[in-house]
């Protein structure tokens, strides 16, 4: 992890185990992504960061701990706004660098008062995909109403 500076979180503590803390591959700043979803819906609520001080407070506490990239603080969701985060699991994907971080979500996920960060942003409008058939060919285009005529 790189040194404390104005930009990135304080150096490493010793509270994160480290058979844990040698399976995270940190970026630049010490941080490693958390995805943050309702335990039992699914639903995707928000993206937040956590330093190695951050994931050992949620791994031990019970609540969600964050590192705030703009504050240069931790921060516990829920402790201003109400809209707490109870940790009901937290899993790290297969190359080290992602949380996912399985809730109890008390009210508004997103600071803008949402359920999710990702009612605010909206839909990009994405072409969707469509799943190629049992033989492996793609399945036939219906044409639009402009190829129609």
């Amino acid at each position: 992890m790189p040194d404390s500076t104005p930009d990135t979180p304080p150096a490493p503590t010793a509270g994160l185990r480290p058979d844990v803390a040698a399976r995270l591959k940190w970026d630049d700043a010490g941080l490693v992504a958390a995805i943050v979803q309702q335990h039992d819906s699914g639903e995707v609520l928000m993206l937040g960061w956590m330093d190695d001080e951050a994931l050992h407070r949620t791994l031990t506490s019970g609540r969600v701990t964050f590192w705030s990239r703009s504050r240069k603080e931790y921060w516990r969701k829920g402790d201003t706004s109400g809209h707490a985060q109870h940790v009901r699991s937290v899993e790290l994907d297969c190359d080290g660098d992602a949380l996912l971080v399985r809730v109890h979500q008390v009210g508004a996920a997103c600071h803008t008062g949402t359920r999710t960060c990702f009612e605010a942003g909206g839909d990009l409008g994405a072409v969707v995909g469509e799943q190629p058939t049992a033989d492996g060919t793609a399945p036939s285009a219906t044409p639009s109403p402009e190829e129609d005529q």
